[in-house]
């Protein structure tokens, strides 16, 4: 519990990390773009100020999920995790698509003007900044196990990406293709978008208990050849947060002790979580 707790402490210390960078940046494209004239920019800067709100979602669904189990919640809040997730991507989808529509609008109304100089240098420097953050929390997702921290990691490196389709909108549009500003815009709006149906897939695959087949390959591997398991009858898995919950049916001698039977349980407790850092484990025991 208390590895538990200390992995989620960092996980929020990401969280609060791309808050404060979303801040400063989305302030800087947004009065930038406004005086530069670039669409594409404020797009970006528009993209986010709903990043910000998406990490407050997963900086509450941290602190939520560091609650120990309850009477109403027996397995924890891990979960809360992954709610903060879905809930990140429904904002993002919200701005995305309001973003699309702003610039869909413009660029068929023909309304383009050449952005300043400045406006692309702010885009290559947002650009730089939020990939050293998606490396940062990239790193600390693998680390602390956060699915949450792991959607936040994959907004930073959309984020970064999307700066620099902006930094090239703009200078498109200062070389002689006033439009290519207002085109960038529209296909920031549909990165945003892109990232939010990314986002909420796989939170919704979790919440519904979907799980990696060939992750259970690996658990079933794992077990199928350790001494006393004549045979992996059945396995099921499912993810609460940066935890993850095995049932699995083995099948052993039928003249095997109570005791014995309960050693076997315990040496696959423990191989699983050794092997494939799993701490919750139920082993259901039958005669062959």
């Amino acid at each position: 519990m208390v590895v538990t707790t200390k992995k989620k402490n960092n996980a929020e210390f990401g969280a609060w990390l791309s808050i404060m960078v979303y801040i400063a940046l989305s302030l800087l494209k947004l009065v930038i773009g406004y005086f530069s004239n670039s669409k594409a920019l404020m797009a970006d800067g528009l993209n986010n100020t709903t990043d910000i709100i998406a990490s407050i979602a997963v900086l509450v669904g941290l602190k939520i999920s560091k609650k120990p189990a309850d009477a109403d919640h027996r397995y924890g809040h891990s979960r809360a995790e992954t709610v903060a997730s879905m809930v990140a991507s429904f904002i993002m989808a919200a701005v995305g698509i309001e973003v699309l529509i702003s610039s869909v609008t413009k660029f068929i109304q023909g309304d383009f003007q050449s952005p300043s100089v400045i406006a692309a240098w702010v885009g290559l420097f947002s650009a730089g900044v939020m990939f050293w953050v998606f490396l940062y929390n990239s790193r600390l997702a693998k680390r602390t196990g956060s699915h949450a921290l792991k959607a936040a990691a994959a907004d930073n490196k959309s984020d970064a990406l999307v700066s620099l389709g902006t930094v090239v909108g703009i200078l498109g549009s200062i070389w002689g293709l006033p439009w290519f500003d207002s085109l960038t815009a529209v296909i920031v709006g549909l990165l945003i978008c892109k990232t939010a149906w990314d986002i909420f897939w796989e939170a919704s695959h979790m919440l519904t208990d979907g799980f990696d087949v060939k992750e259970l390959e690996k658990f079933t591997n794992t077990v199928s050849v350790m001494d006393g398991v004549e045979k992996v009858k059945d396995i099921k898995a499912r993810v609460h947060g940066n935890q993850i919950f095995v049932d699995l049916t083995i099948v052993v001698d039928q003249d095997m002790s109570v005791l014995e039977g309960h050693e076997i349980t315990e040496t696959i407790e423990q191989e699983l979580m050794e092997r494939h850092q799993i701490n919750n484990v139920l082993v259901h025991i039958e005669p062959d």
